[in-house]
């Protein structure tokens, strides 16, 4: 009988561990990547990405957001790798619109196992962001005003309608009121190099968005042969379908070594 007792107050323990700590060991043991590191776009900062942080931590995940300062792409690739080189592991990273550019440029870091396109931008290295909108049809209701510094906000006027038509008015206010601008000449800057050259991607895509020609956004999905996944939503798809975003990151976090390139 007294044999008995460790076994029993292993499994007891073992019962007794929360679901995230039992969710996080079978991701290990399994060789499913455990680390997410989120990575915010343009007019906005990471507390957008609250809904997906809040499901993927219930899921087990390990997940780090970065706040770029948007003054560069430099400087926005320095603060992502900087969040990079603090994970345990590897990594799913993950850009929304802006964002994509800095995660093709910062994705060749050893320690990011794939990628995940939220409605964002993929360029090539010896490209612009700029360059991706060449012969797609403009988009009316995302309106950026430039400061005379050369930093841009999207126009109080056409926020909602531009970058958030599907959330409530209390959200769309409070996303408008607390813009992080952009240094516009970030759009205008050559990438070295393009990580999802040699990492899988994936992408979620806002049949709704307003910022991209949906045309724009499917060709740079299927340029950089992201697995595709689409929903009705806005450009703050990250905000208002949290629950498709965080489903395909965990795709991507349960399937990056099988599409390992």
């Amino acid at each position: 009988m007294f044999k008995l007792i460790p076994a029993l107050l292993a499994a007891a323990l073992a019962a007794s561990l929360p679901p995230a700590t039992h969710a996080t060991d079978a991701a290990r043991d399994s060789g499913q990547v455990k680390n997410v590191v989120l990575v915010h776009g343009a007019f906005a900062d990471g507390s957008g990405w609250r809904p997906v942080y809040d499901d993927l931590t219930a899921r087990g995940y390990r997940v780090s957001i970065v706040q770029n300062p948007l003054t560069s792409l430099a400087d926005d690739v320095a603060a992502t790798r900087r969040v990079l080189d603090r994970q345990d592991g590897p990594a799913i990273l993950v850009g929304h619109s802006w964002g994509g550019t800095v995660i093709t440029e910062a994705g060749v870091h050893d320690k990011v196992a794939g990628l995940v396109y939220v409605s964002a931008l993929a360029p090539d290295a010896g490209e612009t962001t700029a360059q991706q909108y060449t012969g797609f049809a403009p988009t009316p209701e995302f309106v950026i005003e430039t400061s005379a510094d050369g930093y841009g906000f999207i126009s109080p006027a056409k926020f909602k309608a531009g970058f958030a038509h599907d959330t409530t008015d209390a959200d769309a206010a409070f996303l408008r009121d607390s813009q992080v601008p952009i240094n516009m000449a970030a759009f205008g800057t050559v990438l070295t190099n393009a990580a999802w050259r040699s990492k899988p991607s994936w992408a979620v895509i806002a049949t709704e968005d307003k910022a991209f020609d949906q045309a724009m956004l499917i060709h740079m999905a299927e340029r950089i042969e992201a697995r595709i996944t689409k929903v009705s939503g806005s450009h703050a798809v990250f905000m208002t379908q949290p629950k498709v975003v965080a489903d395909t990151i965990d795709r991507a976090a349960r399937e990056a070594t099988q599409y390992a390139k």
